[in-house]
């Protein structure tokens, strides 16, 4: 295991920069996910930490070495890519072989290694096929099974799911946390499914446009984001976002009325989850509405809702909720479950008065 650390990492083309300046320390043994929009810089960062691209400034660490100078060959991780890159006329046993072969490791170490990686992943009986007689689910267990034969200090997964339809991504993103806690090994992954990112990762980095907006537990960035993008990136189906105005120490929510906040006087937002709009008047700040669509899910309901001013929201309820479209209904919300963000999207305190 090692820990990685970078140190004002940065990333040009040219004179377009799309990597500002990052620092970030990866501890030993963490499964560290990196999370963002198309073209935040995710994947790039990933690259220059394996090797596959030179950083413009900086300095990146892997353990105690600067690796900056250091050939990717050289580096001791292991990178899993989102196309499987099987070698088509090889057997899932050469395929996993390949690399240590070529590094010239005695045989009976070989078959160890492979047999080991077959076991933790469980396709010791798919060993003599070929990559055309297997499942997607089951190439990209071989993909990851060629990393971890090289038995390297970090693992780098490059969005490795995202080929996959949605039950098997379901089953990988469990076999991938199960392989973590089984290997204990440094692993950074990178995607831009923020579910994948709740779900695996013992700490979270979110980017946008080349910068880390947040970097915490899953239950930090969901509970306690640090800005608006945060707040709004993490959580499925997305925090509402409602338009307001402070003043004096109070703001003033169309449809809501008004509640004390801590920020300067100026237009501001307030955001509230889904799962915390209330659907009823038990709450401190109500408004009346109309469901404009009903997501029925099976274990829950996902209720869209217009409310006077023409603003939309979302409402999850219970399975046994009869909404239907048409229904005139109450909102309600909490103050407690409030998230208030300044003019700049940053995260203002909670007021400990009430308006």
């Amino acid at each position: 295991m090692a820990a990685v650390t970078l140190s004002e990492v940065r990333k040009s083309y040219g004179g377009l920069e799309v990597v500002h300046g990052i620092d970030l320390e990866v501890k030993s043994g963490e499964f560290l996910v990196l999370v963002g929009p198309s073209g935040c810089g995710k994947s790039t960062l990933l690259r220059m930490i394996a090797g596959l691209e030179e950083i413009t400034d900086g300095t990146i660490a892997i353990g105690e070495r600067i690796v900056n100078d250091v050939p990717a060959s050289q580096r001791n991780l292991s990178m899993v890519f989102q196309s499987y890159a099987l070698y088509p006329h090889m057997s899932v046993r050469k395929n996993l072989a390949f690399g240590l072969t070529n590094l010239r490791m005695p045989r009976p170490e070989i078959e160890r290694r492979v047999a080991e990686a077959a076991k933790i992943l469980q396709i010791g009986e798919l060993l003599e096929r070929k990559p055309r007689q297997l499942s997607g689910g089951q190439k990209q267990r071989v993909a990851i099974g060629r990393a971890i034969v090289r038995e390297p200090q970090l693992f780098l997964f490059d969005e490795p799911l995202s080929n996959l339809d949605a039950e098997l991504r379901v089953q990988m993103r469990v076999e991938l946390a199960n392989l973590y806690n089984r290997l204990g090994t440094t692993m950074i992954y990178v995607t831009h499914d923020q579910v994948e990112a709740m779900t695996m990762a013992t700490r979270i980095a979110v980017l946008s446009k080349g910068n880390i907006e947040q970097v915490g537990t899953p239950y930090e960035l969901y509970n306690f984001p640090r800005n608006r993008f945060v707040a709004t990136f993490i959580g499925s189906p997305k925090m509402n976002i409602l338009e307001a105005n402070a003043m004096g120490g109070a703001a003033t929510v169309a449809d809501f009325g008004t509640l004390p906040v801590v920020v300067p006087d100026g237009p501001i937002s307030v955001g509230i989850r889904p799962e915390q709009v209330l659907i009823g008047r038990d709450g401190d700040l109500v408004a009346e509405g109309k469901v404009t669509l009903v997501e029925y899910l099976g274990s829950e309901i996902f209720v869209h809702l217009r409310l006077a001013s023409g603003r939309d929201m979302l409402a999850k309820a219970a399975n046994t909720a009869q909404h239907k479209i048409g229904d005139e209904v109450s909102v309600a919300l909490r103050r407690e479950s409030l998230h208030t963000f300044d003019a700049n999207g940053l995260t203002a305190p909670r007021a400990t008065t009430t308006a």
